[in-house]
C-alpha cells in the first residue's frame, strides 16, 4: 500500500467516525475503526521515518539528559538556548529564523543537561508541514520536552498538543497497563486484574484483532479504548513536559498567573519567564531538573573525603549496582558493599548492598573484595 492511499483510507475513516453518531450501540464500531486507523498510520509512519530527510535535525544525544524546545515560530526559542547555554542559535523578528536543530550545554547542580533549539511546529506539523516531520522525529528522542509559548499565545498551545498527539507522543503520562503475550492459537483471550468500566470484552476484542490474531491481553488499570489502542500501536513515546511561557514582560502579569495556576491545577509544571531579560531562568533551570527526575550522588573513595565538585548524576530510582556500572562495567563483580550517607541512609555509614535505592545528595563510599 502506497502513502497516497494509505492516507486517503485514514482520512475516509476519521470521517466515517466523525458522521457517525455515538452511542452504546456503535462503540464497537468506532473502536474498531479508530484501532485501524491507528495500524494505519503507524505503517504509514515506519515507511515515511525511512524515507524522511533528517540532515540538521537528528543530534546526537550528549550528556546526562536532553531538553527539546518546542513552539511555534517567533516565540524566543533561540534567545532562550542561548540565554541558558553558550550556544549561538540565530535570533531574528520573523518566523522560523532557526532552519535546523542547534544544541547547547546547560550545567547546572553539577549536572550536563543538552537543550535543543528545534525549528518551530506549524499547524499540519504531524502531516509533514513546514518540516514538520523531521522536527516531530527529533522531539521522539528528548527526556523532556519544554513547551515554549509567549503571553499572547495561549490559544496556540492546544494546536501545539494535537500536534505532538497525532505524532504519537504521550505527555506526562505513562504506558497503560495491558499485557499482551502472543499465542500461535486460539484466538483473542481477555482477563484482567482490576473491574473495567469504560469497555467491555467484546470491545476490546475488536480493537486488539486490527493488531493481533491469536493472544491473552491482561489488563491490570482501568482504561479507556484510546489508551488500548496506545498500549497495540507500536509508534507511542511517553516523555515528561513542561510549560514555559516568555516574554512576560510584555504581557499582564495578572492573566499570567491566573493562566499558570490553572496550568498547574491540570498537572502541568509551568514556569513564567524572560528570556531576553533573563527573569525566572533559575527557576526553570530547578523546574528541568526537577522534571528530568535527576539525583546527584557523591563519591567518597575509602578513606578521604566527598568529591562534591563532581557529582554523578543519576535517575530517580538508582541504586548502589548503577553506581557501579557507571563507575565500571566490571564493578559489579568484585562488589561487596557499600556506606552511605545522606537522605537514603537510616544511620550515619549506613553499610547497605548493590540494591539499595539512593536519594539526592546521598554520598556513597563502595567497597570491593580483594
Amino acid at each position: 500500500m502506497d502513502y497516497s492511499s494509505a492516507e486517503k483510507q485514514i482520512k475516509d475513516l476519521e470521517d466515517e467516525i466523525f458522521k457517525t453518531q455515538k452511542n452504546k450501540a456503535t462503540e464497537k464500531h468506532i473502536g474498531k475503526l479508530k484501532a485501524k486507523i491507528a495500524r494505519l498510520k503507524d505503517e504509514v509512519e515506519k515507511r515515511k521515518s525511512s524515507a524522511v530527510k533528517t540532515k540538521g535535525f537528528n543530534i546526537k544525544k550528549s550528556g546526562d539528559a536532553t531538553v527539546g524546545i518546542v513552539g511555534f515560530p517567533s516565540v524566543g526559542k533561540s534567545t532562550l538556548l542561548n540565554q541558558l547555554t553558550s550556544a549561538s542559535s540565530k535570533v531574528g523578528d520573523y518566523d522560523f529564523t532557526t532552519l535546523e536543530t542547534i544544541p547547547g550545554m546547560l550545567k547546572y547542580k553539577g549536572a550536563e543537561i543538552q537543550l535543543l533549539d528545534l525549528p518551530g511546529l506549524i499547524v499540519g506539523a504531524s502531516k509533514g508541514k513546514g518540516r514538520g516531520r523531521e522536527v516531530l522525529s527529533a522531539v521522539r528522542n528528548v527526556d523532556l520536552l519544554l513547551l515554549l509559548i509567549d503571553p499572547y499565545q495561549w490559544e496556540l498551545l492546544e494546536p501545539i498538543l494535537r500536534e505532538l498527539h497525532t505524532a504519537g507522543l504521550r505527555l506526562n503520562s505513562r504506558p497503560p497497563k495491558v499485557v499482551v503475550k502472543k499465542t500461535g492459537h486460539g484466538g483473542i483471550l481477555v482477563s484482567s486484574t482490576i473491574p473495567l468500566t469504560k469497555m467491555d470484552e467484546p470491545l476490546i476484542k475488536v480493537i486488539a484483532s486490527e493488531f493481533i490474531i491469536n493472544g491473552l491481553i491482561t489488563i491490570r488499570e482501568d482504561i479507556n479504548e484510546d489508551q488500548l489502542i496506545d498500549a497495540f500501536a507500536q509508534n507511542r513515546i511517553y516523555v515528561p513536559a513542561v510549560i514555559v511561557v516568555n516574554k512576560i514582560d510584555i504581557g499582564d502579569i495578572q492573566m499570567l498567573e491566573v493562566m499558570k495556576r490553572r496550568l498547574k491545577e491540570k498537572g502541568w509544571s509551568v514556569v513564567l519567564i524572560s528570556a531576553k531579560n533573563k527573569k525566572n531562568l533559575d527557576e526553570l533551570k530547578e523546574t528541568l531538573f526537577a522534571n528530568l527526575k535527576l539525583i546527584r550522588v557523591y563519591l567518597k573513595p575509602v578513606g578521604k573525603k566527598p568529591d562534591f565538585d563532581e557529582p554523578m548524576i543519576l535517575r530517580e530510582g538508582a541504586t548502589i549496582a548503577d553506581v557501579c556500572k557507571k563507575l565500571h562495567r566490571d564493578l559489579l563483580r568484585s562488589f561487596r558493599y557499600a556506606h552511605i550517607w545522606g537522605p537514603s541512609a537510616k544511620h550515619t555509614a549506613q553499610k547497605v548492598g548493590s540494591d539499595h535505592k539512593l536519594l539526592d545528595t546521598d554520598i556513597v563510599t563502595i567497597v570491593q573484595s580483594r
